[in-house]
């Protein structure tokens, strides 16, 4: 398995790729539901360019130094958002699709856990490895060789609160 380094810049150059691939696509949603954590960013960023609700659904499935390690998936019970109900047509991001277990069990929970009808739900990420079991609605970089993502965020897995107050000097 390859590496694959990306940069705030490079990160942040295809979320608004994704927007416009999104925008481009000429479809209309109404709800954008972010997985957390790889998903919040992102969807942050495409609530305020659609100025759509957002909504917050915490997953896991990295455990281990680095989580690096594929573990099983556990996701919250309850959606968070600040409107009284989802929206009929759902955009549900996450950074990427690695095994695609995620995306493919996030799916029918929001079906069965939602208090109004969802009419449709597309999938958009970032990056879309090979060895997933699904295939995003959206996507900007199809990674053949499944590589490890190395995050611009990805250093704060390994800093403690002590370590940043002494790094600048406070």
């Amino acid at each position: 398995m390859s590496d694959l380094y990306v940069s705030w810049s490079d990160y942040h150059q295809k979320i608004e790729q994704l927007a416009v691939q999104i925008y481009q696509s000429g479809w209309e949603f109404n709800q954008i539901v972010c997985l957390a954590r790889g998903g919040l960013r992102v969807g942050d960023i495409l609530s305020r360019i659609y100025q759509q609700p957002l909504a917050i659904l915490a997953t896991s499935s990295y455990s281990g130094p680095g989580k690096q390690e594929r573990a099983s998936l556990t996701v919250s019970r309850h959606l968070t958002m600040t409107t009284e109900k989802i929206g009929s047509h759902v955009l549900l991001v996450d950074d990427l699709v690695d095994s695609g277990i995620t995306l493919q069990e996030t799916i029918p929970w929001l079906e069965q856990n939602s208090d109004s009808p969802i009419a449709e739900i597309r999938t958009a990420v970032l990056w879309y490895k090979a060895c997933s079991v699904i295939k995003p609605d959206y996507y900007i970089d199809y990674l053949s060789d499944n590589p490890w993502i190395h995050q611009p965020f990805e250093h704060y897995e390994y800093m403690k609160p002590a370590e940043l107050a002494t790094k600048i000097g406070q």
